[in-house]
């Protein structure tokens, strides 16, 4: 069986809805499908503010019905494969969907299964993660329990989605256990695989501080390959060798890998992403094939604030590709991630390509590289409003197409 729309979008995401908005915003009455599987839609920004006590897990998570644009054909099932060459997506049942353009934006997926022991070990023997909303909660109840030990925090190699996100959940913590007077007797680790503590070196100075502060342990080039719940026991692999560390508290940060069934396609890039232009967001061998979000080739921060950027982009582009012409808009790489160092005090990190500061709002107001008690505002306040009642109903608010870029 085969059906036909002239877009067709993979994946009802933030990035997949907020392109959806943004072109029926721009062509009321645009033929557009969405393919997604899930019945729940998440505001996922909001799960590190589950893990720190400051959100119920519930007001970040909506039906999937409820968030998905009304003029759309939302086909309720996984897309299995790309065959580009025919305009041609194949569903989970073997039924083809064909279309006119193609968004593609499934998302990331979190490779649980890359550190050995790992997923029998989550949501017992104090082993957690925010990036998963059953286990946000258990993240704070552990955090509420542990008067001394150790709580090691953990990051992958890069790609992940919100980069600074396994931080945010350690501050969070550690401001936890200042307050209950706690701090001095846990022992605090980060072990992050990389070998910086934040790639823009402009906010570095003032997570810096935090980390003296807190009086954290830093282990740069730590990557996490097992772990044992029952014995409580993490291993690390490093420069020199494999490091076992005893833990009463672990929150792990998964591997994160493009999704298999586009990892396979003709549309992948080396690394498994949709290879597009990192301007344009057009494919760079399928003129009307284009790909945004979590899933993009783009070497921006993956976060929901590049989402929200990307989505106009990508809707100017389809429609100029289906009027027959060109792309128009350009993305420069914008990402954001709101640090929340304490609670009450958030760095702003906000850039685009090659680490360029890119502030939204005047130094004056806001200046991103120090913590800033407006900037907490905005991220537990404006931002969960701003996602659901502007990104997700294409309003483009400090969110419209730019020029294109010189490239």
């Amino acid at each position: 069986m085969s059906i036909s729309h002239k877009v067709v979008i993979v994946g009802g995401g933030a990035a997949g809805i907020a392109t959806a908005a943004s072109l029926l915003k721009r062509r009321s009455g645009l033929d557009i499908a969405i393919i997604e599987p899930a019945d729940t839609h998440a505001y996922q920004p909001g799960w590190t503010m589950v893990g720190g006590g400051i959100f119920e897990p519930e007001v970040t998570r909506r039906t999937m019905a409820s968030v998905m644009p009304k003029a759309v054909t939302w086909i309720k099932q996984a897309a299995k494969s790309f065959q580009p060459d025919n305009n041609e997506v194949t569903l989970e049942d073997g039924s083809t969907v064909r279309y006119e353009a193609l968004v593609v934006a499934p998302g990331i997926r979190l490779a649980w299964e890359k550190i050995d022991g790992l997923e029998d070990a989550l949501g017992k023997n104090g082993v957690t993660s925010n990036y998963r909303y059953d286990l946000a909660p258990y993240t704070w109840e552990l955090v509420q329990k542990l008067k001394s030990g150790r709580a090691i925090f953990t990051q992958p190699t890069m790609p992940i989605k919100c980069a600074g996100a396994p931080q945010k959940a350690m501050y969070l913590s550690c401001d936890h256990w200042m307050r209950a007077g706690v701090l001095d007797d846990i022992d605090v680790e980060f072990c992050n695989a990389g070998g910086v503590l934040f790639g823009v070196a402009d906010y570095v100075p003032a997570l810096m501080s935090y980390i003296a502060k807190y009086g954290v342990q830093l282990d740069l080039g730590h990557t996490l390959v097992s772990v044992d719940g029952p014995a409580q026991k993490a291993v690390f692999k490093t420069e020199d060798g494999e490091v076992t560390r005893e833990f009463d508290m672990l929150h792990v940060v998964p591997p994160q890998v493009a999704p298999q069934f586009l990892a396979d396609s003709p549309l992948a890039a080396e690394s498994g992403f949709t290879d597009v232009d990192q301007h344009t967001l057009r494919h760079n061998r399928y003129n009307n094939v284009f790909g945004l979000g979590d899933a993009g080739s783009m070497p921006n921060a993956k976060t929901a604030a590049a989402a929200r950027k990307q989505a106009p982009v990508v809707a100017v582009n389809v429609l100029q590709q289906l009027d027959g012409h060109g792309p128009k808009a350009g993305y420069d790489g914008y990402g954001s991630c709101p640090l929340t160092v304490e609670r009450g005090k958030i760095v702003l990190a906000e850039f685009g390509y090659g680490g360029k500061l890119m502030p939204s709002f005047p130094e004056w107001i806001i200046d991103g590289t120090k913590p800033a008690r407006l900037s907490w505002m905005l991220k537990a306040d404006a931002l969960p409003w701003i996602y659901w009642n502007g990104m997700l109903k294409g309003r483009e608010w400090l969110a419209g197409p730019g020029g294109l870029i010189a490239q």
